[in-house]
Parts: structure tokens; C-alpha cells; sequence
């Protein structure tokens, strides 16, 4: 760990945050307004698309919330998503460089990204465009540990991060800007319309540039980066009918080691709902997501498309138990120079029936999945979860489910023919990779107001599809069975002001042909925030260590090295309308490698980023 170095603009942080803090400790101690309020008793969606409490959900899932997200206007949903310790968040250097999850030991593209219920992987190469994101108009973002291809089809063998937007509480306008080391800032103004009616509006601008930093760990060249947006939507909201309309569009260019390349991503997404009886609720929805890349320093272009819709009938046939029937057609497009013919679709249809139940401290669910694919053809998958209060301060939970990841376009139909280096074709006729996963879990509530919690889980997946060198020809073929066996455990305290939480996570990811471990997947994981808050100010330190992980699948692999890092944040809201905020990522200024490039060259973290901010709202 190198030794932190304060810059001027680190020292003007600390005098200003410290006299903020010390001016206002004795006049204001109260509790925000969520103090009051147990993580418990969240509401979330993703876990079985219609809203629950957190703690009635037969399975682990995280939030993160409002405030978090609004910390720092500059962190993309990578660095916002790495305090979990179930997930391995890896960047191929620093502020919008290539970003992967790793949902307990899975693949990076075994995770499900969605926003408002709309898929944002994309189909050529099965991830998402994480660091182009933007997040402004984000209520909040839900977590699901574990497989849920019952309510989603494709992509959500390790879980599914999911974005949700909310309509507006009041109506006002803000304006926020954060501006840090290496010349980084972004800016954002906001308005929203809510009428008593329940009609709203909500629009939101942003504009983000960086210098950036070295990419690899053998060169000083800095890869700089710019971003712009807007997201607007409108809607109607009442207890039996509601929908809304928005959209959502971030371009911009991002130099990486060797080019630059220019990125746009675009989602349409329109939703429905409309209470048929009492006990009966019908919910629609349409979405249509294009994300577009092109090189500048070589020939390289792709552009997906991807429509889906989605219809559902939600009975609450009895005051404890109701069953969710829907359908969804996913409609993809991929256009690419590597792509045989350079365009190809990828189209399915799923039908789904999910039952669930709660009464008298018990919580099941329980469904089955028909996908029907146009590549590979039918694929059934199913799940049942159960959790019960078996105490009052007790709670255990239990789950089993199969799940999908379809083949991606470069996998079918990537084609590279090169008389030197030999030839790379897809392979049109792979198999669907499948999984089933096995989950057990409690929750405690402990003495001095301290909530804990652990869960174990194995996932055995098979068909695991792999690039399978050749020469003169290599091709994708479905080589591999692996297994990932790990658990987490951690805790939650608040008292008044003052909150930690705290988390372990262990995995083993291992392929079963060879026995050795996957790569980028560090066996342990421990992350802590510490800090407090309340409506006048608040100050928290975040740390995320990591052990190290290999960067190939065999005997004598390499390490990436583990790391540790302390992030901090701090507030105050000086009036009504004026918020002013720092933040300082990787304050100690640790430089580690993240992932193997090719022999001894590396790509970097981005190293520390310390900026302040203010929202002005209105």
C-alpha cells in the first residue's frame, strides 16, 4: 500500500468538511428519516417481480439506496456495487474502462442487468455496458443473490442487479456538480412534476468528463473519458391503474489501452398496469434497448438491439397466496463486422407460472419457466423457495433452482479469418450453459439492536461454453462443467445516528474437468462501512479487501494479487436547499493490478479520486 500524499485539494476537503461537521454536531442530532425504519422492512421486486417485504423473501437479496447513489454523482454502478462481498467487480483500469461482475463465482456474463424490469445485457456478447450507465434518475438498486431464469429466461444463473426508478415525490428542480483530481466532473440538472392528480414528470441532464488514468501498468498514457445524457419520463399513478413512459440516452467516447471508441446506449421502456378486480391485476410492459460501439484505431463496429415485451396476470386468489402467469418475447439484433453476414437475430419467447405464499410466518415460492428459443429450442427450468419465522427474532430460509445462459451472438456466429494467426468461427449449433443451485440462509436479530445473517449455496453448471483453440481453425464448443461453493455472513447495526455494517464472502469456483479454480473469482472477500448520519451531516469510511485470484485455469497460474481500500464520504446540508458533499475513492492511493493482460503487462485501478460537490435544489 503506498503511502497517501494530501494534494491541495484533499487538504481543502478536510478544513472544510471538519468545520462543517464541528459547526453543526451540537445543534443538530436527530435521525434521518429512515433511521426509524429496519432494512427489514424494505420493499423489494426483483426476487419475484411483485412487491414484498425484504424480510418475507425466500432468498438473499441486498438494496442499495437513494442516498448511497447520490453520494457521488461520478461513481458508476461498478463502484457503487463492490461493497458487496458476494460479488467480484473487476475493471480493466479506471473511470470508464471494461467492467465485469462476478456474482458468487459465476461467470461475468451469468449476471442479469436490468432497469424497470428491461434487460440491458447485451445479446452479442452476453454482459453489460456497466461504466456507460448512467444513474441519475435510479430510486435505488436491488441485488438478487442466486438463479432466477423462472421470472427473467436468459443470463441470471449468479443473480440479477436491477435499477429501479420511481416516480417523483414533489415537484422541484435541483442542480449537481462534483469536480475532483484529473481534471473529473459531472454535472447534472434535474426537474420533477408531481400533480395531485397523479400525474408526473421527471427529466434529467448530465454531462461527465475525466483526463482518466493509465490503463495498464506499462504506460503513463491516461485514457480519458466524456459521457452525456438525459432521461425523461412521464406517467400516471393511481391505487387501480398506472403507467409510464420514459427514456434514456448516454453517448460518448472512451480512450482504452491502444484506441479510443465512441458508445451511445438508448432505452425505451413502457409500462402498464390496470386493476381488473379486486383481487386481479394485469401488468404490461415494452422495451426496446440499443447499445452501439465503435472503434476509431481499428475496424470495429457493433450495434444491438433488443425489444422485449412482457404480460402478466397477477390473482391474489386467497388473502395469503397469489399466482403470477405472464409471457415475454425478446426480439435481439446484432450487427458487427464480426458477425457472419454481419448481422444476425437472436429471438425467444418464455411462458411463466409462479405460486406464492405467505401466512403465519411462512413464505414460499414457487414456479416453472418454458423458454422457447429459435437457436437451440425448448428449455424448461423451475424453482421453489421457502422462509419461516420460527422464532420472533428468528428466521431461516431455504431455496433450489435451475436456471439458462443462451449462446450470444459472437459465440454462434463470430467469424475471424487470418492466414497467419489461424481462423475463429462460432458455432451455430451450442448448447444452452444450465445450472441448479442450492441455497440455505438465516437471519437473526440479535441483542443492542444488531441484525446478522449467513447463507451457504453450491452451483454446479454445465455446458460451460469455452473458446476452444485449434490451428488452423478454433472454434466455441460447450467443454466444461464447474462447480462455485461459498457463503455469506455479515451484520447490520444502527443507533440513532450511528450505523456499521459488515460483510465476509467466501467462494470457491472450481472447473470440475481440471480441478483448478476460474479465473478473476479471489476465494474471500470482506467488506465494512462505519459512520453516521442524520438531516444536518454525515461522515462514513467504507473498506473492501479481496484476496488474490488466478488469471488462468491451469497448474502453474498466476496470481492477481489481493488488495485492500478505504473509501470516505462526507455531507452537510448547510441550508434548506444547499447540500455540499466530499468524497475520496482509494484515499490511501493503493495502485493494484485487476486483471492480466498478456505476460507482464497488466491493467491498473485508476488509483485515488478525491472531489467535492454541491446540489442546489429548488
Amino acid at each position: 500500500m503506498s503511502i497517501f500524499k494530501p494534494t491541495a485539494l484533499v487538504g481543502a476537503i478536510a478544513i472544510a468538511m471538519g468545520t462543517s461537521v464541528a459547526a453543526y454536531a451540537a445543534d443538530d442530532q436527530s435521525n434521518t428519516d429512515d433511521n426509524n425504519v429496519t432494512s427489514l422492512d424494505k420493499i423489494v421486486v426483483t426476487a419475484s417481480r411483485t412487491p414484498e417485504k425484504i424480510k418475507n423473501v425466500p432468498a438473499r437479496i441486498d438494496v442499495i439506496d437513494k442516498k448511497t447513489i447520490e453520494q457521488s454523482p461520478i461513481a458508476d454502478l461498478g463502484q457503487l456495487l463492490k461493497q458487496d462481498a458476494a460479488l467480484n467487480i473487476v475493471q480493466s483500469g479506471g473511470i470508464g474502462q471494461t467492467t465485469s461482475i462476478f456474482t458468487r463465482g459465476t461467470n461475468s456474463d451469468h449476471t442479469l442487468i436490468l432497469k424497470d424490469g428491461a434487460t440491458i445485457n447485451t445479446a452479442l456478447d452476453g454482459g453489460a455496458s456497466i461504466p456507460y450507465l448512467d444513474l441519475t434518475d435510479a430510486e435505488r438498486i436491488e441485488i438478487l443473490k442466486g438463479p432466477a431464469s423462472v421470472q427473467y429466461g436468459s443470463d441470471a444463473i449468479g443473480g440479477v442487479v436491477q435499477i429501479i426508478t420511481a416516480p417523483p415525490e414533489k415537484s422541484g428542480a435541483f442542480l449537481t456538480t462534483e469536480y475532483g483530481e484529473n481534471n473529473t466532473y459531472k454535472s447534472i440538472v434535474g426537474a420533477n412534476l408531481k400533480t395531485d392528480q397523479g400525474f408526473y414528470a421527471q427529466f434529467r441532464g448530465q454531462r461527465m468528463e475525466s483526463d482518466g488514468t493509465p490503463v495498464v501498468n506499462t504506460t503513463s498514457e491516461k485514457s480519458s473519458y466524456d459521457q452525456k445524457g438525459y432521461s425523461a419520463k412521464v406517467g400516471y399513478e393511481q391505487a387501480d391503474l398506472g403507467g409510464s413512459i420514459s427514456i434514456d440516452e448516454n453517448k460518448g467516447n472512451s480512450y482504452y489501452y491502444g484506441g479510443n471508441q465512441d458508445f451511445l446506449n438508448r432505452l425505451i421502456n413502457a409500462k402498464g398496469r390496470v386493476e381488473l378486480a379486486s383481487n386481479l391485476t394485469l401488468n404490461a410492459r415494452y422495451s426496446h434497448f440499443e447499445d452501439q460501439l465503435t472503434s476509431k484505431s481499428y475496424e470495429g463496429y457493433y450495434n444491438t438491439f433488443r425489444d422485449e415485451g412482457d404480460v402478466n396476470l397477477n390473482w391474489k386468489f386467497t388473502d395469503h397466496q397469489n399466482l403470477l402467469v405472464g409471457a415475454t418475447t425478446k426480439d435481439a439484433t446484432v450487427k458487427s463486422l464480426s458477425i457472419e453476414n454481419g448481422k444476425k437475430n437472436l429471438d425467444s419467447n418464455g411462458y411463466y407460472i409462479q405460486h406464492q405464499y405467505q401466512d403465519h410466518g411462512i413464505s414460499t415460492q414457487a414456479g416453472v419457466r418454458l423458454e422457447d428459443d429459435k437457436q437451440y429450442g425448448s428449455h424448461t427450468v423451475g424453482q421453489f423457495a421457502i422462509r419461516g419465522q420460527i422464532t420472533p427474532t428468528t428466521s431461516v430460509y431455504a431455496n433450489v433452482g435451475s436456471a439458462f445462459k443462451a449462446p450470444t451472438g459472437n459465440q454462434l456466429y463470430y467469424v475471424y479469418e487470418d492466414a497467419t494467426w489461424g481462423n475463429t468461427y462460432g458455432n451455430p449449433n451450442l448448447k444452452p450453459e444450465e445450472s441448479v443451485t442450492y441455497e440455505v440462509g438465516l437471519d437473526q436479530e440479535l441483542p443492542f439492536g444488531i441484525q446478522g445473517y449467513l447463507s451457504a449455496y453450491q452451483t454446479k453448471v454445465k455446458n460451460l461454453i469455452e473458446y476452444v483453440y485449434g490451428y488452423p481453425d478454433s472454434t466455441y464448443d460447450n467443454v466444461d462443467r464447474a462447480k462455485m461453493t461459498g457463503g455469506e455472513v455479515g451484520f447490520k447495526w444502527r443507533k440513532g445516528q450511528y450505523y456499521i455494517q459488515s460483510e465476509y464472502g467466501y467462494v470457491k469456483s472450481i472447473n470440475n474437468d481440471t480441478g483448478y479454480d476460474l479465473v478473476r473469482r479471489p476465494r474471500q472477500t470482506f467488506t465494512t462501512t462505519i459512520g453516521l448520519e442524520n438531516t444536518r451531516y454525515g461522515l462514513s469510511a467504507s473498506l473492501v479487501s479481496k484476496s488474490s485470484s488466478k488469471i488462468s485455469e491451469s497448474a502453474n497460474s498466476a496470481n492477481t494479487p489481493g488488495y485492500s481500500t478505504v473509501d470516505l464520504h462526507a455531507y452537510w446540508n448547510a441550508t434548506n436547499n444547499i447540500k455540499l458533499f466530499t468524497n475520496i475513492q482509494n484515499v490511501g492511493d493503493v495502485h493494484y493490478k485487476t486483471a492480466n493482460y498478456y505476460g507482464d503487462t497488466w491493467y491498473i485501478n485508476g488509483g485515488r479520486l478525491a472531489t467535492v460537490g454541491v446540489t442546489l435544489s429548488f
